[in-house]
């Protein structure tokens, strides 16, 4: 079920700062009329940590109400607090998502078994797939292998959302896991390789743009056209490096709004990009004929 491009989706708002449930309503069904194989609300390119309870809870009925069962829906329900985390994940559940993404504790950087505790405990009280989010880059600390594969023994504990960055740590994760375990890229720029090597997707920034083009470059991948999958991924690679010009989710908001598909609006801290870096990314958008 959790294999493919899954887009990480943003969280349009509107000019006074406000849920876009509209606009939100559209990105949903652009993305599923383009062949995605799931949606991902409320994750870092979400902007999640800066909405409310509330607010997550509008963004994920919306998306739920919205997709209609046409595609699953998971849900980003992480938190740094594991009795946090254990609440939103089954509000989430009563609004009828699909599964959870949960990324690994942040700032108080767990110990590894102090990761494997929270992310059982959040497995053992909600009945729902989990999908774990190792980002060491945001939290702070890195998901062993050796944690990975324990919570990979756990019947909810279905995939990972690999963004260590590290080839050689998904390498050997990949040799390793059972099965019934999936590895997904987090990152759009190691889709390619990650998928050569054994993975099944990408949990997608750049899908918020271009879902049609990373469909296809997943889809390809998926059934061993490697010729035309490292096409695309080198076609691609500009805009992968484009939108992580400054931190996600600036540069893929501002594209998006550029495409005309959302308002350019933050959450502080976030903000809109320099002007040196939106050049840049104009730039890289128009020679790939995006806008």
């Amino acid at each position: 079920m959790f294999q493919g491009v899954l887009p990480a989706l943003v969280t349009p708002f509107t000019k006074d700062g406000k849920i876009d449930e509209t606009a939100l309503k559209k990105l949903v069904d652009f993305q599923i009329n383009n062949h995605v194989d799931g949606l991902v609300p409320v994750g870092t390119t979400g902007e999640s940590p800066t909405l409310s309870p509330e607010e997550c809870e509008v963004v994920i009925r919306t998306v739920v109400d919205q997709a209609r069962g046409r595609v699953p829906v998971i849900a980003g329900t992480g938190a740094n607090s594991t009795e946090k985390a254990i609440h939103l994940t089954r509000k989430a559940k009563e609004l009828g998502v699909t599964a959870s993404l949960q990324v690994a504790p942040y700032y108080n950087k767990p110990t590894q078994e102090g990761f494997y505790r929270h992310f059982t405990a959040i497995a053992d009280s909600v009945d729902i797939p989990l999908i774990i989010y190792n980002i060491p880059g945001r939290t702070g600390k890195n998901i062993e292998n050796s944690t990975m594969l324990k919570l990979a023994e756990h019947k909810n504990i279905v995939a990972v959302k690999e963004a260590s960055g590290s080839i050689p740590q998904m390498m050997d994760l990949i040799a390793q896991k059972p099965d019934s375990f999936t590895v997904l890229s987090g990152d759009d720029n190691l889709t390619f390789p990650l998928m050569a090597l054994g993975g099944k997707g990408v949990i997608s920034v750049a899908c918020n743009l271009v879902p049609d083009r990373m469909s296809e470059l997943v889809k390809a991948a998926l059934k061993g056209d490697w010729d035309r999958a490292r096409q695309l991924h080198y076609s691609l690679l500009p805009l992968f490096k484009g939108i992580f010009i400054e931190t996600n989710p600036i540069p893929i908001k501002a594209a998006m709004a550029m495409k005309g598909q959302i308002n350019e609006i933050y959450r502080l801290p976030m903000c809109p990009m320099s002007d040196a870096n939106r050049e840049i990314l104009t730039g890289v958008l128009k020679e790939l004929r995006i806008i």
